[in-house]
This record gives C-alpha cells, structure tokens and sequence, in this order.
C-alpha cells in the first residue's frame, strides 16, 4: 500500500490494483462563492494532474474537497465514488460514472471494497462522508475523514491498519474547532488500534489570505500526537511525508479467512 500526499485534504493512493485521487485540489485557486476577501487559498506550486488513475475518491461537495477548477481540467471518463453532494456537483462537471455512497453503503472497484461512513458535519442537517477502503487480498484498511469528525459506531470496524486524520486543530472564535486535530487523533487511535497514522488537511505549498483565515487559530499538529502516544504507551507510527513523495506504509499483514 503507497500513499502520496498532494497538499491539504488531496491524496493520491495505491491499494491493491487501484490509484485512487482523492478530494483532488491541484490547480488554480480556492475560494467559496467568489468571496476572497473571505477566504482565499493558492498553490505555489502547481501539481500534475494524473493520468492513470482508477477512481476519484470524494468525501464532500464543498470546493475544498471537490474543487471546480481541478475537477473541470481531469478526463470526464475517470469513475467517481462520493458522496450525494459530492456525486451531484461532479454529474453537473461531465463525469458520466458516479457512484453515490450513504453512510453504511459500500462499492467494490478492482481489489479494494470503499464503504461510506459518517464524516463531516456540513450545516445544520447535512452529514458528509468518511471512508473505510479494504484490500480485498490481505484485507488491510485504511480510514480516512479530513476534517476529523467519526461516530462512535466507527469502533465496529477495528482493526484498522492505516488511519488518514487531522493532527493539526483549527478553531474559530465563537464557533470552536472546525478541524478536530489532535483529539480526533486520539480518539482513532484508541478505537480503530492502527499500525500507522498521517497527518492530513494541513498544506505546505499553499498560501492561505482573507478575514477567515486572519481569525483562525491552530494548536497541536504530528509532533504532539506523536509525544502523545509515546506517553500513552502506544505502538503506532506517526508518519509524514512532504509533498509528492510517495511512501510505502510499513503495514504487516492481517489474515484473511478462506
């Protein structure tokens, strides 16, 4: 299993015979609704678009996760598995193989099984999604969820080998965290007991500006998992990689009943 960290929530993985990009921002700018003074995010540096990927892996609608400019530029004919809002703005982009995934639903591409589970809060009513994506060989399994909100239910699916999560906690005043670093960390940790972790939703070739931004504030991120869990006594790698590396995950087989 190889992972490649493409900044922020984008991703490229390798499981079983499947490249799977998810939540792909590799061009042009970030914005929600055109306001800049609001928010605004831009690469220093422009990441290639991939050619031979099996599927597109979205956990949401909004730009972060299924960015329009990135979306618009990537070969229409490329499968996406997502979530309903998610699957709803990629139809209105030209994808024509979109797969929508509920909470508890699952869809099998090649070796590996992706089943939807409650992800992101997004409003008062709207829940996004997280995944659990197995190898169907050796039924390793990786989660993933960006902004690092999981039910209690996720305890069902331990063991989990690989865990993608935030470790970096960003909170607004009044509203509190909108990314669950370090506390979701633990909490996965605890539930999930996965060989290895990495850090996710953090950027480092991008450029953030705006009033959001300007009143955000950030605390824990790798450093402080990982002291964390060496105080706590457990025997998880906490792993990070710099942009585009691709890294092979020091995972040890499960067994697999006949």
């Amino acid at each position: 299993m190889f992972t490649t960290w493409l900044d922020n929530n984008s991703w490229l993985w390798e499981i079983a015979d499947q490249k799977i990009l998810v939540d792909p921002w590799l061009i042009g700018a970030l914005t929600f609704g055109n306001a800049d003074w609001l928010f605004k995010g831009e690469k220093t540096k422009t990441i290639p678009l991939p050619s031979d990927v099996d599927f597109i892996l979205l956990t949401q609608g909004l730009p972060d996760h299924a960015h329009p400019e990135t979306l618009k530029a990537l070969d229409k004919s490329i499968p996406v598995v997502g979530s309903p809002n998610a699957a709803k703005v990629v139809r209105e982009f030209g994808f024509t193989d979109v797969t929508a995934l509920d909470h508890g639903e699952s869809t099998t591409r090649g070796g590996v099984i992706v089943k939807a589970v409650q992800g992101s809060p997004i409003g008062p009513t709207l829940l996004e999604n997280g995944y659990i994506v197995t190898e169907n060989a050796t039924g390793l399994k990786l989660f993933y969820e960006p902004h690092g909100y999981h039910p209690e239910s996720l305890k069902q699916e331990a063991p989990v080998d690989v865990v993608l999560t935030p470790m970096l906690t960003l909170s607004l005043p009044l509203v509190g965290p909108v990314i669950r670093g370090v506390k979701s960390a633990n909490e996965l940790a605890d539930w999930l007991q996965p060989q290895v972790m990495l850090p996710t939703t953090d950027a480092q070739e991008t450029t953030y500006e705006g009033l959001l931004v300007s009143v955000l504030s950030a605390s824990g991120g790798p450093a402080t998992v990982r002291e964390q869990f060496a105080a706590q006594g457990k025997a998880i790698q906490v792993l990070e990689s710099a942009v585009g590396d691709r890294l092979e995950l020091p995972l040890t087989p499960r067994s697999v009943p006949a």
